[in-house]
């Protein structure tokens, strides 16, 4: 069994030379190309294994990267560190601007593209002949439907587009995981209730126990989902903003790069954990929210106001660089997760024919809120395919689909959520620059 800082060496290793390979030959945006070269790997490794068993690289490789919790790395390790590094970059004026766009697509377009997706699969695995029940399908619609903040961040460094529109992107990525969670959160609760596995206790790591949403005991009433989704994120977004503001003062006090690059770790790490330890009637703050709140306030008011030119060339650099470091991990890991996630090939056809149903649902969480606020009015044309084929999927549906309790629909919904990541990620990730420059007008770019 290798040691922690072994697995720590290997996947910085990996991560070094795939990039280098990347960047010297292949010459994929950066992400993308380790995502493409550890899925090759991992194939590979499963060749040999399957042609020459006697040198065990498939046991060895597997037996270290299964020693890693991809929920617990992603959600309690890199995800805050991540999430400050995109939103330290985030317009808030434009975000502001955008306000009722990106709440309305990141609260009743998640909610709405959930119910498209878990309807549609539900049908999709009746036709393939597959047991699975309607809430358990609901489950899978929950944790595909939110963006993920950290591949769109990543893909929209190598897309050039107009600033509103990159807000509304990156400004909606940042905040409907959070609300997604919740969304998962509670319909989890639901099917282990009715599933009658009352002693999963396992946690949510984005939104707390459970069994905070009535899961250990199958009822979840309209007030616990108010109750939740108030702790959760509005809580979240006060802890962020306090935090924000803390180290705002601070960094305004002082001149000295080192010690307000400390200062802007330490507001990452104290405040995910801090979110994860106030227990507010049984629920947790939104660590994810209020790190994002934080990083706002930090990249734009902390910049304008608390900064020197010298110390915003250290800082952003700085958090620039552990973004680079931080995704090339998350892309390889990605990965290299095929050789120990147990996917299913029976189930790969169902995962197929739900990669269009979730775009299908995408385009529905875009274009109907929109529609029925009427804000189309502040939106650069061409905005709706771009935002449409621009919602990347990415680690944080695996984490959840991995943080599942384990049961007979626990490998469909896996390997479903495996295929559309790995397809939104490279098909969506490589293309959307083309959609981009095809639909937009081209006096904007």
């Amino acid at each position: 069994m290798l040691s922690l800082f072994e697995i720590a060496a290997l996947l910085l290793v990996l991560s070094a030379i795939l990039s280098w390979l990347n960047r010297a030959y292949i010459k994929l945006p950066h992400t993308i190309g380790l995502l493409v070269m550890a899925l090759l790997a991992s194939f590979g490794v499963m060749a040999l294994e399957a042609f020459i068993p006697s040198l065990q690289v498939y046991e060895t490789l597997s037996g270290a990267i299964g020693q890693i919790d991809f929920n617990e790395t992603l959600m309690k390790g890199m995800l805050g560190f991540l999430l400050f590094a995109g939103a330290l970059h985030v317009d808030f004026a434009k975000l502001r601007d955008a306000k009722w766009a990106i709440g309305s697509m990141a609260t009743f377009g998640v909610i709405l593209s959930t119910f498209i997706v878990g309807t549609g699969f539900y049908f999709i695995a009746k036709l393939l002949g597959l047991n699975l029940p309607y809430i358990w399908a609901l489950v899978f619609g929950s944790l595909i439907s939110p963006t993920d903040p950290v591949a769109v961040l990543s893909i929209l460094k190598s897309v050039k587009m107009p600033k509103s529109l990159e807000a509304k992107i990156a400004g909606e990525s940042l905040f409907n995981d959070g609300v997604g969670v919740v969304v998962f959160t509670i319909i989890v609760a639901i099917a282990v209730g009715a599933s009658g596995d009352h002693a999963w206790t396992q946690t949510i790591m984005l939104a707390g126990p459970a069994e905070a949403a009535g899961g250990g005991h199958g009822g979840v009433g309209v007030l616990d989902v108010i109750e939740l989704f108030v702790v959760d994120a509005i809580g979240g977004a006060i802890l962020g903003a306090i935090a924000g503001w803390l180290a705002y003062r601070m960094m305004a006090s002082i001149d000295e790069h080192a010690i307000e690059v400390l200062i802007s770790l330490a507001i990452v790490a104290g405040t995910y954990a801090i979110a994860q330890r106030i227990n507010i009637l049984g629920h947790h703050l939104s660590g994810p929210i209020a790190v994002v709140v934080a990083g706002l306030m930090i990249g734009n008011k902390g910049a304008s106001f608390a900064m020197s030119d010298h110390t915003k060339e250290y800082l952003f650099g700085f958090w620039e660089m552990i973004d680079e470091i931080l995704n090339s991990v998350l892309f390889l890991l990605i990965g290299l997760e095929l050789l120990v996630l147990g996917l299913v090939p029976q189930y790969a056809w169902a995962g197929l024919v739900a990669i269009p149903l979730v775009l299908l649902a995408r385009l529905c969480a875009v274009y109907v809120p929109m529609k029925v606020i009427g804000t189309f009015k502040n939106f650069t044309k061409g905005a709706i395919p771009v935002l449409t084929w621009g919602g990347v999927r990415g680690g944080i549906s695996v984490a959840l689909a991995l943080s599942l309790p384990d049961n007979e629909y626990k490998p469909l919904i896996l390997t479903a959520t495996y295929c559309v990541v790995v397809f939104s990620i490279i098909v969506q990730g490589l293309t959307v620059k083309n959609v981009v420059q095809k639909v937009v007008d081209p006096n904007l770019l």
